[in-house]
């Protein structure tokens, strides 16, 4: 039987935001794996700047 704490490595269930673990929304570009709405709070502290 597979042990619980086992990562996935494929799938849907595969990637999560590293701050709230959401699945959906994920901003994987750049290797950042934050969840959108988390990725707002954080992308000035990151020295991401909002486009007009």
């Amino acid at each position: 039987m597979a042990d619980k704490e086992q990562k996935k490595s494929f799938g849907r269930g595969a990637n999560e935001c590293r701050i709230c673990g959401r699945k959906q929304g994920l901003v994987r570009r750049y290797n950042i794996m934050f969840c959108r709405q988390c990725f707002r709070e954080w992308a000035p502290k990151m020295g991401f700047k909002k486009m007009n």
